[in-house]
């Protein structure tokens, strides 16, 4: 596969931290936390009663006509793709639509909608249910309403690969325009699932943290208190494209796109390998592609979702892939878990950390597990010197997913 360069040149978000990407950042570099008390009746009897949910509503961003066709991970995906694309600088760039393509995934896709018209089914009849279900519903359905709004032509595809979701979209994105298909490509994840049944479904498998009466505290990765994870909701958008398009347009460039590693554990379909085997091969496999010593990674944005396994599993991978220079961080301490939007997430907050020099802090780590032996940046940001930077996402299934951004 062709070796071009591939430059990130927009970004956009929309997240439980701020409606955008620059209050999103903001909260992040101060250690805001985005988890809240759910206060809507239904969850009054959930043993989960806690949840990262977006800082702005979509209703406060696009048209009722609009929104009223599109399910809340559709309407979100829309929101973040219509900041990155500004941001790039593309709207008015001439760009030809043949040379355009989409890869944006989500973990779950249209739940909301599917338990929707299933009520009303179930109320009022099947002529009741509205038209728009299917389009709603699909798991394609961000991805197929964003390469609409943007006229792609060069592919529009969805990923879905659990909590790797985002992840892995970004990774097909590279692979897309290494192969020639596209000069750009618009990537990254949504997920909006903070509703009753998939919180219900997520505590019986006991994957959540019940510190409901503490919700700002609630999730703490590598922490010795953890006790899960912390649902979130949200979604964000990053523009790919081929570095010498991006230079002839004279495109802002946050960062280079390196490379990218995926694998799979064939170990359980929820828990990760204890020792993150699948984990580790999957950033030794990054940093070949990207061309780089792992040396040059000073900061790594882990997974890391406060669940009690996984945490450590992924600080075996890491020691073992990348060695003990690197100084990490956990985001999900503050913007909760946004499963198939969280690779997205965490790749916008990688890109931003060397664009800026600083790394975003881990709240809660008030108590570290004793196997933690790596650096963290605990408690308030660190300014340093970021070459390079490693984004880890693992999913249920055991897909694992590293990118690796540099300087540009």
């Amino acid at each position: 596969m062709s070796r071009v360069d591939v430059v990130v040149t927009g970004l956009g978000a929309t997240t439980p931290l701020g409606g955008d990407v620059a209050s999103t950042w903001d909260a992040m570099l101060a250690g805001r936390s985005g988890v809240r008390p759910l206060t809507q009746e239904w969850a009054a009897d959930l043993p989960v009663r806690i949840a990262a949910q977006l800082v702005v509503e979509p209703s406060e961003v696009l048209e009722r006509v609009k929104l009223r066709r599109l399910d809340r991970s559709e309407a979100i995906a829309l929101i973040a793709t219509q900041q990155a694309w500004a941001d790039a600088g593309l709207a008015d760039a001439g760009l030809d639509s043949e040379r355009l393509a989409v890869s944006i995934g989500t973990g779950i896709g249209g739940v909301q909608t599917l338990l929707a018209q299933d009520d009303i089914m179930e109320s009022s009849g099947p002529r009741r249910v509205s038209p728009h279900t299917v389009p709603m519903l699909m798991p394609n359905g961000p991805a197929a309403w964003v390469g609409l709004e943007l006229g792609a032509k060069a592919g529009v595809h969805s990923v879905a690969s659990a909590c790797a979701t985002g992840a892995e979209a970004i990774a097909l994105g590279l692979d897309i325009i290494r192969s020639g298909r596209a000069d750009v490509v618009v990537t990254g994840g949504t997920e909006a699932v903070i509703h009753p049944l998939p919180i219900a479904g997520f505590s019986s498998m006991r994957a959540m943290s019940t510190r409901n009466d503490e919700p700002e505290k609630a999730s703490r990765p590598w922490d010795k208190a953890r006790d899960g994870f912390v649902l979130g909701e949200g979604a964000a958008v990053l523009v790919l494209e081929r570095a010498d398009h991006a230079r002839a347009r004279g495109a802002r460039v946050y960062a280079r796109f390196a490379g990218a590693g995926i694998t799979s554990d064939g170990y359980d379909i929820v828990q990760p390998h204890p020792d993150g085997e699948g984990a580790s091969r999957a950033i030794a496999k990054a940093i070949a592609d990207a061309g780089i010593a792992r040396t040059d990674i000073t900061h790594v944005n882990a997974h890391a979702t406060s669940t009690p396994v996984g945490d450590m599993a992924e600080i075996a991978a890491v020691r073992k892939a990348l060695g003990d220079h690197a100084v990490l961080t956990a985001t999900k301490s503050m913007s909760g878990h946004l499963l198939g939007a969280a690779g997205a997430l965490e790749s916008v907050a990688t890109v931003l950390a060397i664009y800026h020099g600083v790394v975003p802090p881990t709240i809660n780590l008030d108590d570290p597990d004793d196997g933690l032996d790596l650096d963290v940046a605990a408690h308030k940001a660190r300014h340093m010197d970021i070459p390079a930077a490693l984004n880890n996402s693992f999913g249920f299934g055991g897909h694992n997913v590293a990118l690796i951004f540099t300087r540009a």
